[in-house]
């Protein structure tokens, strides 16, 4: 495996680089944990929480990567720039506030698109309720369940260097309608957005009135949904 590792210090003419493993959904097993909590002790590293509900490793050597990965037997979160980069996912299933237990259609977009290249770098987020745990309204792509335990979708959130809240596309979805619509809207936007545009500032120049029509009728046509929008 290559050793996808990002250059991070500088010290003394002295390198270290830093590892992200993906991690579906934030979701991780005790054994893989503990895995990777033995390799970053063996190799020096430093372990990281980050915003993205990853484990950043950190503080390594670049000749150590290989070995790194080899024993990790885990798969980059980012191969990459401009693409899905992560789904962030509330612990709806396990939480009491969460009107739905969205982490399937969740962990099931993370499955099927992480990785897909994209104009620029996106992320979706997962709520089972209008909290929005995980920031949701902030991310390129939101899924999130009403008080009737319906799904809406929102688009062009941006939590970076410029502040963006999304836009509600369209309320009322099943679990299988929020997961088609969402579809659509990442070939849509791979399809038409300028290369290094942000989900949110293609939104604007295109405009949300002529975004949402567009995905919604893209979604009726191509889909073949049973109900409409």
């Amino acid at each position: 495996m290559a050793h996808y590792g990002n250059l991070q210090k500088i010290r003394n003419g002295k390198r270290t680089y830093a590892i992200t493993p993906h991690i579906p959904g934030g979701f991780i097993k005790p054994d893989t944990l503990i895995k990777m909590g033995a390799v970053a002790k063996k190799y020096g590293g430093v372990m990281k929480i980050t915003s993205g509900q990853r484990i950043l490793i950190t503080n390594l050597q670049e000749e150590d990567l290989p070995a790194i990965w080899d024993e990790l037997g885990m798969q980059p979160a980012v191969v990459t720039q401009n693409s899905l980069k992560n789904v962030e996912l509330c612990p709806a299933n396990f939480c009491k506030r969460s009107k739905y237990p969205t982490v399937a259609i969740g962990m099931k977009l993370s499955r099927n698109f992480q990785g897909m290249e994209l104009p620029c770098r996106t992320k979706i987020g997962v709520a089972g309720c209008r909290n929005a745990c995980g920031s949701v309204y902030a991310k390129d792509i939101g899924v999130l369940v009403d008080f009737d335990k319906l799904f809406f979708v929102t688009v062009g959130g941006s939590a970076g260097f410029h502040p963006r809240l999304s836009d509600i596309v369209t309320r009322g979805l099943t679990e299988e309608q929020a997961y088609a619509l969402v579809e659509v809207i990442l070939h849509y936007y791979k399809d038409n957005a300028l290369m290094g545009e942000k989900l949110g500032d293609f939104v604007d120049r295109i405009t949300i009135d002529k975004f949402r029509d567009d995905v919604l009728e893209i979604a009726k046509l191509e889909k073949k949904l049973d109900t409409e929008f």
